[in-house]
């Protein structure tokens, strides 16, 4: 019997986990977990997602602070806000939704946050502690780490002896993921758009994760049985069964075939996508602990 992965499940359990360990510090250290999430411009998906973060970090216990800027602003604007929020103790996590309006360099706006605040876990100085194995000092990007739990929940924490497949080489996603895989024992294969023959690969991974953005791509046949599979994209499609004009969310993974195949899977929506404003939170109030010269809980 496939194993359908419960992502909000996941997810909510992490969230109890965050909001007693912020309860915790600010009980003993008198300290409010912090977070600064910044947007600029109307795009509405951003703004639905910061608010949807905004809600989540109230829930938490945060001290939860939104700065919204006028799509005209100028960078050197944003990049002084963003230097205020890097010296403001009170502050413990520093979020700019992306994408930024066009005028922006949003690498030099992203690299700009201090590593320490760096939430979404972009910063070269993190991504370079992820590379490394320095899992004590650095922050991970919230989507690979949020996928990297649903693995351990299958898999447990030692990955020894398991073939793993990341298809996708993103610096946001496909890269992370491999480092995580890698640093809990799997052997790591990463496929991407100049891989030759990518089914091959799938055929021998015990756990395939799979982030490129096209709709379905992953069939059964790519599937080795009893294979873990993470499936991480969103992509919308039409959906005329629905009515004329409708679309529906689907992943890259083609789900009702390949779950005949696999032992476990993530659905989209309600796999993956809950886990990363989680793993924001778990994030957040890691470099709390930190900034406190606390030794962080574990997610």
């Amino acid at each position: 019997m496939t194993t359908v992965i419960d992502g909000k499940q996941a997810a909510a359990s992490v969230v109890e986990g965050v909001k007693a360990a912020a309860s915790d510090l600010q009980q003993h250290t008198g300290i409010q977990t912090g977070l600064a999430v910044v947007i600029v411009g109307n795009d509405p998906a951003s703004h639905t997602y910061v608010s949807n973060k905004a809600k989540m970090a109230k829930h938490c216990g945060f001290n939860s602070q939104q700065f919204t800027l006028p799509e005209d602003t100028a960078e050197p604007d944003l990049l002084a806000l963003v230097a205020t929020l890097n010296t403001d103790p009170s502050i413990h996590g520093i979020l700019v939704q992306l994408p930024l309006p066009k005028h922006f360099d949003s690498e030099k706006v992203v690299q700009s946050i201090l590593p320490e605040k760096d939430v979404d876990g972009l910063n070269v100085v993190n991504a370079g502690k992820l590379a490394t194995g320095d899992s004590e000092t650095g922050l991970v990007s919230c989507t690979p780490a949020g996928a990297m739990l649903l693995v351990r929940a299958i898999h447990g924490a030692d990955l020894s002896g398991l073939n793993a497949l990341v298809i996708g080489r993103s610096n946001l996603f496909g890269k992370p993921m491999g480092q995580l895989l890698l640093a809990a024992n799997a052997t790591v294969t990463i496929a991407h758009s100049r891989s030759k023959d990518i089914a091959a690969h799938g055929r021998t991974a015990d756990i395939l994760v799979a982030a490129v953005g096209r709709p379905q791509m992953v069939k059964a046949d790519w599937v080795k049985p009893g294979a873990t599979i993470i499936d991480v994209g969103i992509n919308r499609i039409e959906a005329p069964e629905r009515g004329e004009g409708k679309t529906r969310l689907v992943g890259d993974v083609a789900f009702d075939e390949c779950a005949k195949v696999a032992g476990a899977i993530s659905p989209v929506p309600g796999g993956v996508g809950p886990m990363t404003i989680a793993m924001l939170m778990a994030n957040t109030v890691t470099a709390a602990y930190r900034a406190a010269g606390k030794i962080a809980p574990k997610f």
